[in-house]
C-alpha cells in the first residue's frame, strides 16, 4: 500500500513539474530562455554541482537489464556557446568494457550560481549500430538551454532541465533538501533530492539525489525500466 501511494504521489508530482514551470509557453515549450554571456562566470562552483576540472566521478548501476559503469570526467576544455564558456563534461558507459554510451555534455554557471545545461553529444551504441538520439546545442535547430541546478533549490521548485522539442525536454522537481545520503563511496551530507520526468517517455519517472561538494550521489527510477546509478569512487585533480 506504501508502494502504491509512493506511484500516487510521483504521478500528481508531474503535474506539479508541468504546472509550476516558471518560463513555460502556451505551446508548452519554454519561451525564449534569455541567454547573457555577460551574466556568466567561466566555472562551475554550484555547491550541488560542482565542475571542477580534472575531476573523476564513477558509478556502477544497471541500465537496459545489465550492469552499467559510468565514468563522468570534467575535462579542462571549454566551449563557446550563445557567448557562454561551457564547460566540456565526458561521460562514457561500458558493460564489462564494452563501449554503451558516451556522452559530451556542456554546462555554464551564470553569476547567481544557476547552472546552465547547453546541450549534448550523444551516442549510444547497439548491435554495431550507433545512435546519436537525444543530441542537441543550444540554439541550433529551435534548441534551447535549461537549468541543470539552481542556485539555491528548494522545494517545491520545478524547471525544465533542456529542450529540443521531440528529442530532449527533461523536467525537474525538487522533492527535498538536507540529511544524509548512502552510497558505495559513503555516507554524505547535505542531500537534494529531485524528481526528473520528460514527456518523451511519460510514464518514466526517475529520482536523483545529489550531496553538496559532489553533485549526483544517487540515480533510481521509480517507475518504468529499472535503473539504478550510485556513486562509487570520486578522484579529484
Amino acid at each position: 500500500m506504501r508502494w502504491k501511494a509512493t506511484l500516487v504521489g510521483v504521478v500528481g508530482a508531474i503535474g506539479v513539474i508541468a504546472a509550476a514551470l516558471a518560463w513555460t509557453g502556451s505551446s508548452g515549450a519554454p519561451a525564449r530562455a534569455a541567454i547573457d554571456p555577460s551574466k556568466f562566470v567561466r566555472h562551475v562552483t554550484n555547491p550541488f554541482f560542482p565542475l571542477k576540472p580534472g575531476t573523476l566521478l564513477v558509478y556502477r548501476g544497471i541500465k537496459d537489464g545489465q550492469l552499467q559503469t559510468d565514468r563522468v570526467f570534467v575535462t579542462y576544455r571549454q566551449r563557446v556557446i550563445q557567448g557562454v564558456h561551457a564547460t566540456v563534461v565526458r561521460d562514457i558507459a561500458r558493460h564489462r568494457g564494452r563501449l554503451l554510451e558516451k556522452t559530451i555534455d556542456w554546462y555554464g554557471q551564470d553569476k547567481q550560481g544557476n547552472v546552465w545545461y547547453l546541450g549534448e553529444n550523444t551516442k549510444a551504441y547497439h548491435n554495431g549500430h550507433v545512435s546519436t538520439e537525444g543530441t542537441w546545442r543550444a540554439g541550433v535547430n529551435g534548441a534551447r538551454p535549461g537549468i541543470i541546478m539552481e542556485a539555491n533549490p528548494l522545494p517545491p521548485d520545478a524547471y525544465r532541465q533542456e529542450f529540443y522539442k521531440g528529442h530532449a525536454e527533461d523536467q525537474a522537481w525538487v522533492l527535498a533538501r538536507g540529511g544524509h545520503v548512502r552510497v558505495p563511496l559513503g555516507r554524505l551530507s547535505h542531500k537534494l533530492a529531485t524528481l526528473e520526468w520528460t514527456p518523451l517517455e511519460p510514464k518514466v519517472v526517475d529520482k536523483k539525489v545529489y550531496a553538496r561538494g559532489y553533485g549526483i550521489a544517487r540515480e533510481v527510477s521509480l517507475t518504468g525500466p529499472k535503473e539504478t546509478a550510485l556513486l562509487v569512487r570520486v578522484k579529484r585533480p
